[in-house]
């Protein structure tokens, strides 16, 4: 096989076979989908792509390549245009490339199908380079690829996919049905991540609807505007957007339908909600849920106002700050990079800060309350299945003097509720109190200043949104 004319093969295989060593072709692979691909499906097609390569490896390098010690082809068939400058010392059975190529190839596939297809061409043609460049014998590349494909769906056996959560339950409900968006006005935060990105593909998939885009400034009053016009309201942009349009919604009995156009968009990941063509079909058949609100009331002395509401949670603590910092950098170096810093500065330096929680004294670095119960424990959210369960995912991480450790301990608590470090509960409402007037707190990615008390409970089922029938 070797030794055969494959036609317009001379030029690529050996480069592509090279380009694989060290995984450095995937990794690359993982990078542009997870940058380009525009949705967190892209992204977590990346990740365990990725992930399943570092199974396959570890597999193959401690475990395949010394139960069979078979020594390489002989090359003396091989042309020599086709030889690798430099001849792997390994022994040859299974391949090594095979299954790095057909893990991340695999892995990318149980996530995405569509960039499974653009990714597995090229996870084949380095397969077939093996033998093309006469490193590995047939069998040895079939051995490594079904070992690579194996290693992605151990691998999905242990973490699922998306496509494998249990149907989220939430209780379904009825809006008016908008296939072609006449009657539907859409609000788009345009200093929203991918706002702008997104109305080009909402015209084109509503072209009846009516789009308002506007700057974050000026979104309040747009909202209110739209609801005093429109059958169902729409919004695209972030979650901090996406909470205000839940709030206007709400307070009009209106419909909601979400575009997610910011950088997380957690809330409309969470209804299954990922791309424009899935609010698009759940408008067009009448598909919606009912969810439930946070909310957050001031005590006696707090400011002046209307209650606060949040779709996704509240937090007291260094999160404000660094929601603060991570804004106020964002525009100038990037979202992640901003958040990166941001995080840095937020634990640099800082003490506890001292409330009553539940009334009890403590010394907090992190007050964390979710609308919902979040999958993974720890102080940091993961999934939502339910938005519509009544409850509060509350997580606490109690004062000391190192930040840093005492956060990183809490994340990897793993299913533990109560340790020294952190505590996590459910509850129907959380009250603070005796707080430093001015203390910032965060909602949705939005901050604001407390009095001397908080009050946090739902408002349960207040919020009709779309929602695609397969998610909800």
């Amino acid at each position: 096989m070797a030794g055969r004319h494959w036609p317009g093969a001379e030029p690529l295989l050996p480069r592509l076979s090279r380009s694989a060593n060290h995984g450095v072709l995937w990794f690359g692979a993982a990078a542009c989908i997870a940058t380009f691909g525009g949705s967190a499906r892209a992204r977590r097609a990346a990740l365990r792509g990725v992930a399943s390569l570092a199974v396959a490896s570890a597999t193959i390098n401690t475990v395949g390549k010394g139960a069979v010690r078979r020594e390489r082809p002989v090359l003396d068939a091989v042309p020599v245009i086709r030889r690798l400058k430099q001849q792997p010392f390994t022994t040859s059975f299974p391949s090594g490339h095979a299954a790095s190529a057909a893990a991340f190839a695999t892995g990318v596939a149980l996530e995405s199908k569509r960039w499974g297809a653009v990714v597995a061409p090229v996870a084949a043609a380095v397969i077939a380079s093996r033998v093309y460049t006469g490193v590995h014998y047939p069998s040895d590349v079939l051995a490594g690829a079904a070992l690579g494909a194996g290693a992605a769906f151990a691998l999905r056996g242990v973490v699922p996919t998306r496509g494998q959560l249990p149907a989220p339950g939430r209780p379904p409900t009825e809006a008016p049905v908008l296939p072609t968006g006449q009657g539907l006005v859409l609000v788009v935060n345009r200093e929203s991540g991918s706002a702008t990105a997104a109305s080009a593909l909402i015209r084109d998939a509503l072209p009846l609807a009516e789009l308002v885009e506007c700057a974050s400034a000026d979104l309040s009053g747009a909202l209110e505007d739209a609801a005093e016009r429109c059958v169902a309201l729409g919004v695209c942009g972030g979650d901090g957007t996406i909470n205000r349009a839940a709030a206007v919604a709400a307070a009009h009995g209106l419909p909601l339908a979400v575009f997610p156009g910011g950088t997380l968009n957690h809330f409309a990941y969470d209804l299954g909600i990922e791309t424009v063509r899935d609010t698009a079909v759940a408008l067009a058949s009448g598909s919606a849920v009912r969810v439930d609100l946070g909310r957050i009331r001031p005590g006696p002395e707090g400011p002046d106002g209307p209650d606060g509401c949040f779709v996704n949670a509240f937090s007291l603590g260094v999160y404000p700050e660094l929601v603060r910092t991570r804004e106020h950098w964002a525009p100038r170096i990037g979202g992640w990079p901003a958040g990166v810093l941001a995080a840095f500065e937020a634990l640099r330096g800082k003490s506890p800060l001292e409330a009553e929680l539940q009334g009890r004294r403590r010394r907090l670095w992190l007050v964390f309350v979710g609308n919902g119960m979040f999958q993974r424990m720890g102080p940091m959210p993961g999934r939502r299945h339910n938005l519509a369960d009544g409850l509060l995912d509350v997580r606490v991480v109690h004062g000391g003097r190192t930040p840093g450790l005492r956060l990183l301990a809490a994340a990897v608590a793993g299913p533990l509720t109560r340790s020294p470090v952190h505590a996590a509960v459910r509850r129907r409402r959380v009250r603070l109190s005796g707080l430093a007037p001015g203390t910032p707190y965060a909602y949705d990615g939005e901050v604001a200043r407390s009095g001397t008390e908080l009050m946090i409970d739902k408002l349960p089922e207040a919020l009709t949104v779309y929602c695609p029938m397969t998610a909800a």
